[in-house]
Order: structure tokens, then C-alpha cells, then sequence
């Protein structure tokens, strides 16, 4: 079993033992099973999705931290939500806001565009998870 934190800026959102746990880390999704090797990653703007008992749960993050050590699964992320917790008519807000920037920004070189991707693709993430309700 690993135990699994995930924490925001405002609250703990999950504190619980898991069997398993997949993270949208800055290379990657990354499988975390019990007796990991140790770990620190940036996690990009995904699905963090987390098995227990055969059920999976899934959430939408958007940045920050995974730390795997002794079975110990640690999740600093600035939002978590649920499909339940998602406001679709503002995520295709969010969605279509980044999308205008992107194109305005068009001629800017790609590390000053950054951001609006990452806001890009952390409101496609929640459609996506939200319409998989």
C-alpha cells in the first residue's frame, strides 16, 4: 500500500492509503507502486488518477510537486478537482480566454507563451475529465 497526500494552496484534498497512483509529471505519466524508488517531480497540468480496491479515482491538477519516498506518495498541486467539482461552461471559458491569448501572442517566442499553454492545457484537462463524468 502507499499512503497518497495531495495538497492545494487551500485545503488537503485526499489523505488515504492507495494501491497505486499516476501522475502527469514535466516528462511524463509516471506509475507509482508500492517500493518506488525515491522521487521529485514537477507535475504538468493532467489527471492524477489513484487505484484502490480496484476502484479508480481520478482528479484534474493543474502544476506543482510529486515526492515518492518510503511508500509515501506527496502531491503539492495548485488546484485538484474532481469531475464532480468541475464548472464545464468555465473550463471552455478558460479554454477559449487561452486560446485568443495564444493566438494574439502568436509572433512571441514560445517560453513567453508558456503559461497561457500550460492554462490551455490545464482547462482541456478539466473539460475532458468533466465530460467523463
Amino acid at each position: 500500500m502507499l499512503k497518497l497526500e495531495i495538497v492545494t494552496p487551500e485545503k488537503k484534498v485526499f489523505d488515504a492509503d492507495v494501491d497505486s497512483v499516476t501522475v502527469p509529471t514535466a516528462t511524463g505519466e509516471a506509475g507509482i507502486l508500492p517500493n518506488h524508488a525515491p522521487l521529485i517531480s514537477a507535475l504538468k497540468p493532467g489527471v492524477l488518477s489513484y487505484s484502490n480496491k480496484g476502484t479508480v479515482e481520478r482528479l484534474a491538477v493543474a502544476g506543482g510537486f510529486v515526492e515518492v519516498s518510503n511508500n509515501q506518495v506527496s502531491v503539492l498541486t495548485d488546484t485538484a478537482e474532481s469531475p464532480g467539482e468541475i464548472d464545464l461552461a468555465v473550463a471552455k471559458t478558460e479554454r477559449e480566454a487561452a486560446e485568443r491569448e495564444l493566438v494574439s501572442q502568436s509572433s512571441a517566442p514560445l517560453e513567453d507563451t508558456e503559461a497561457i499553454r500550460e492554462r490551455l492545457e490545464s482547462a482541456n484537462t478539466r473539460i475532458q475529465l468533466s465530460s467523463a463524468k
